[in-house]
């Protein structure tokens, strides 16, 4: 039984996008099987404005979607950047960041959550108790 995956990568940040300037940053993606349909990205809080945590929770389908080609809508887009690189796009209402990896890395962390939980199973490991109770708390 797996309880959790997680990958490192290295990837380039911009958070402005007017400017472009981006920083290499070494980005941490996690998959848990207790929250089966969603993927967190976390960043190092050093590139927040605020040095607060930095993370991001989005689909797993869509993650999977976007390394075919673009996809998302509103708050996260994903989308192939040639051959190699795949970019993350999120926005939200105090500005937006982007984020490219490596498409093979982030196809060997689907394989790996996908043997966690294979697609279609997704619905025998929802903890639907620690859903509500997450729900509550950031109520």
């Amino acid at each position: 039984m797996f309880t959790a995956v997680a990958r490192s990568l290295c990837g380039r940040l911009t958070v402005d996008r007017y400017t472009r300037a981006s920083r290499p940053v070494l980005a941490r993606l996690y998959y848990r099987p207790a929250d089966p349909l969603a993927v967190t990205l976390a960043v190092p809080s050093a590139v927040s404005h605020d040095g607060g945590r930095v993370e991001w929770v989005f689909a797993r389908n869509l993650l999977d979607r976007g390394l075919q080609g673009p996809c998302g809508e509103g708050d996260v887009r994903i989308r192939p950047l040639g051959a190699d690189r795949t970019v993350i796009e999120f926005a939200e209402r105090d500005g937006s960041a982007m984020i490219d990896l490596s498409t093979q890395s982030l196809r060997q962390f689907l394989a790996w959550a996908y043997a966690a939980v294979p697609p279609g199973e997704e619905s025998e490991h929802l903890d639907l108790d620690s859903v509500v109770a997450e729900l509550l708390d950031d109520a």
